[in-house]
């Protein structure tokens, strides 16, 4: 399932770039699109929109693509800390790190003791 929808992704991508390039802008794009020749099937403003369209169409189905493949690479896996830990290797929050060698503090109780009298 995620072979075929890496390869419907992928060409989604090469379709999108191609539409983009395509398209007719004042400088730095090939302008093959929108001819200015009367000898065309469509006219200047007809091949513009439709290649819009289709840009978008692909731009909209490359996001959903990209949601989908990054659910299904993330379906099989445990939660982990940021550091690559499992859940278990967690430490508990504001604990010392323990270091080899070094004296222990003794322990704090957890409640004042009260003299009885």
């Amino acid at each position: 399932m995620d072979t075929i929808l890496l390869v419907v992704h992928l060409l989604i991508a090469v379709t999108l770039i191609v539409t983009i390039l395509l398209q007719r802008s004042e400088g730095g794009a090939l302008g093959i699109g929108g001819g200015g020749g009367g000898g065309g099937m469509m006219s200047g403003r007809a091949a513009g929109n439709l290649l819009s369209r289709i840009a978008a169409i692909c731009g909209g189905l490359f996001f959903a693509t990209s949601l989908g493949l990054t659910l299904i690479a993330t379906y099989d896996q445990s939660p982990a800390d940021l550091l690559g830990g499992t859940e278990s290797q967690v430490p508990a929050p504001f604990a010392a790190p323990e270091i080899p060698g070094a004296p222990t503090a003794p322990a704090i109780p957890s409640a004042p003791v009260v003299p009885r009298g």
